[in-house]
């Protein structure tokens, strides 16, 4: 810092900001107006002296006094204060967004700031934070209907296909118990008993992977822990699942989505099974709630995988982190 700088009264730096749009004042440590320049009153409404005459505090948005004030004493204690936001009111009340870079001066016992009316800027960021929450709740519909959609199938499958093959399972099984059959015949009938079984535990593994009723019946920890059972049964890869976090802390969307998640990643690790063991947790860090996958490899992740994960991720909120060895997925 230029070591005059100090020596310069406060006020005579107002002739040089007097032209600028934005809003130069000198402030006592008591919370008022000493000077400004032209943009103050402009922007805020209030003749001279009316500012002169009350505390800069009245002027303030309620819900950013306090804030404001609290960031004012540490402004006093030597802690530069720069690019702070908060909101003014007007004298028409209207409301303004001003952003402040300010600096005390001890030897004068001054406040000399500078501030930029951003409301216009804020006005923007508003607008799309309005569309973005918009899309979001489009895009959490969708997701629902998807939904929907998946349990219809799902049920349609259990309920009717694999109540069909059960059915023709019964019949086999009736035919081989009752009919006295050459051997040949008896051969084959045996082989369509076991296909039987073989298309009834399909249909119901299919059913579950597009529409887990467990998840809604039991809860997300009961069904990957099931479902990490049954891949390891049905893919020769350990794949186990530890819990320590509070499920209630999740929404029924978070908990499918993390299920979903879950689901992709096993899947790219059995089409490309260079993995022996997986291991799947969900725990709480620092206030929110991780999801884990870990033991993958790099190459089981294809660019397409990665991007539908980071996309369910963000749909919700999150963040998701794919590295060479495990996924990351947080709340």
């Amino acid at each position: 810092m230029n070591p005059n700088y100090h020596s310069i009264a406060a006020e005579d730096l107002l002739i040089l900001f007097e032209a600028t749009p934005d809003l130069v004042c000198v402030a006592d440590k008591t919370g008022y107006f000493k000077n400004f320049n032209a943009a103050v009153p402009q922007t805020l409404g209030y003749t001279r002296e009316e500012l002169l005459s009350q505390p800069i505090a009245n002027h303030m948005h309620p819900d950013d006094r306090e804030a404001t004030l609290n960031r004012r004493a540490q402004l006093l204690k030597g802690d530069t204060l720069v690019n702070f936001q908060n909101r003014y009111i007007t004298k028409n009340g209207k409301i303004i967004w001003l952003e402040w870079t300010s600096v005390y001066l001890p030897e004068k016992e001054l406040v000399f700031a500078i501030a930029k009316n951003i409301s216009a800027r804020k006005e923007m960021e508003h607008q799309v934070l309005d569309e973005f929450t918009k899309l979001k709740h489009q895009a959490t519909q969708f997701k629902r209907n998807l939904e929907k959609d998946r349990k219809y199938v799902a049920a349609e499958l259990h309920e009717d296909l694999a109540q069909l093959a059960t059915a023709v399972k019964v019949d086999i099984d009736w035919i081989s118990s009752n009919v006295n059959a050459p051997a040949e015949t008896k051969k084959r009938i045996d082989h369509a008993l076991a296909s039987a079984d073989l298309l009834i535990d399909t249909i119901r593994r299919i059913s579950f992977s597009i529409s887990p009723g467990m998840l809604d019946d039991l809860g997300l920890d009961a069904t990957l822990e099931w479902y990490c059972n049954e891949f390891s049964a049905t893919n020769g890869i350990d794949c186990s699942f530890q819990s320590n976090y509070d499920e209630d802390k999740l929404s029924k969307e978070v908990r499918l989505d993390f299920f979903r998640i879950c689901q992709q990643v096993l899947a790219s690790v059995r089409l490309h099974a260079n993995t022996e063991k997986v291991k799947i947790s969900i725990e709480e860090r620092a206030g929110k709630v991780a999801l884990v996958i870990e033991g993958i490899e790099g190459q089981e992740m294809t660019a397409t995988g990665v991007i539908s994960i980071h996309e369910r991720a963000a749909s919700f909120g999150g963040k998701c982190i794919v590295e060479d060895n495990r996924v990351l997925v947080t709340t």
